[in-house]
């Protein structure tokens, strides 16, 4: 079977069995499928070291616990499949894709009882780093609503409003959409979105209409360690649009400049002195894996 985009022949995780990608296979009723009832996690691996592994696996328990998914599985379990995957992967530099589903049973929206086995799935994939013309280039982006659900902190593979978000923003030509709730910025569809005005690097509240990314935390380290002020609070519209610079973290972009904001350049249209500033510290993050 071909897969669009996919390697055939890489080896993937289902359930306890480590198979070809084209040979994997799930049931037409597994609870992921029929209702996006699970949780999932990415990981990227720098020359087959895992970045932030074991946030990673507390987020992962956390929106477990969340959505009330007993998994039977420990954080070791986690860590180790994932480690696993990783030594696995045909390229050095790979992202995990760890999935949990509440498993198969009778289309009804009220959780199984008893409880059925959950399903995992866990994959790899390349990961091509930003390259340094990337990273001068920044990314475009478009505002738009944050049309959401309310537990955005949940890490769940109901990802419609995400992607319906992230196409707005390809039919535009842009790489990602800055969405707001309420006038106040949340974060784009894919990443977390990050302000500097006048020399501080503020950041949205973390509170269920924002997924705390795992460089949330990471981020605010980089920035006391480079000197930079850091404040967590509601950031308006206006402020957004008013930023001397804007930047966007995830674990596929590391962390990049935003250089133009619905058509008009932020700031002066280059890269910034706090994005280089918290862009060197995040490159020594990596190297001391």
């Amino acid at each position: 079977m071909v897969i669009q985009g996919i390697d055939s022949d890489s080896i993937v995780y289902l359930n306890g069995e480590y198979v070809r990608a084209d040979e994997a296979k799930i049931s037409v009723f597994d609870r992921g499928f029929i209702f996006g009832d699970g949780v999932y996690e990415v990981v990227p691996a720098y020359n087959r070291k895992p970045f932030r592994l074991n946030e990673h696996v507390q987020r992962l328990e956390r929106s477990l616990n969340a959505i009330g998914l007993a998994s039977g599985k420990t954080p070791q379990f986690w860590a180790g499949l994932m480690q696993d995957m990783i030594d696995r992967a045909k390229t050095d530099d790979s992202f995990i894709y760890l999935q949990v589903t509440r498993g198969v049973a009778k289309r009804e929206h009220v959780f199984p009882v008893p409880a059925v086995t959950p399903t995992i799935f866990c994959s790899s994939g390349p990961f091509i780093r930003p390259t340094a013309e990337q990273r001068e280039r920044g990314i475009r982006v478009i505002s738009g609503p944050d049309e959401r659900w309310l537990h955005c902190d949940i890490k769940s593979v109901s990802l419609l409003g995400n992607v319906l978000a992230r196409q707005a923003a390809a039919e535009r030509g842009v790489d990602e959409v800055i969405q707001f709730r309420n006038d106040f910025l949340t974060e784009g569809s894919l990443s977390n979105m990050w302000v500097v005005k006048d020399g501080t690097l503020l950041a949205p509240i973390k509170n269920h209409l924002i997924l705390e990314g795992i460089r949330y935390g990471l981020l605010a380290t980089l920035a006391e360690r480079a000197g930079v002020p850091f404040e967590a609070r509601n950031i308006t519209r206006a402020e957004v649009f008013a930023a001397d610079e804007i930047l966007v973290t995830s674990a596929t972009k590391e962390v990049l400049p935003v250089l133009e904001l619905d058509g008009a350049p932020v700031g002066n249209g280059q890269p910034g002195p706090i994005y280089r500033k918290v862009r060197a510290e995040y490159d020594k993050e990596i190297s001391r894996l």
